[in-house]
């Protein structure tokens, strides 16, 4: 099963968004600058429904 991964870290960095930290196991901190508030982001992102839930906490509208 492919990953989402790469694809949802270029939008989201495409949109302006930014890594903060890590988090908690495989996740990561973002911070997204269209809804002001910081976001996490699964590193084992294998799931579009996840990948498009990620998207919308960061603002952006549903891509896969």
């Amino acid at each position: 099963m492919a990953s989402f991964l790469k694809q949802l870290k270029d939008l989201l960095t495409a949109a302006g968004c930014n890594f903060h930290r890590d988090g908690k196991g495989d996740h990561e901190i973002w911070y997204s600058p269209i809804t002001k508030r910081y976001f996490t982001v699964d590193r084992g992102t294998k799931s579009r429904h996840t990948a498009n839930e990620t998207l919308k906490q960061a603002g952006l509208p549903k891509a896969f």
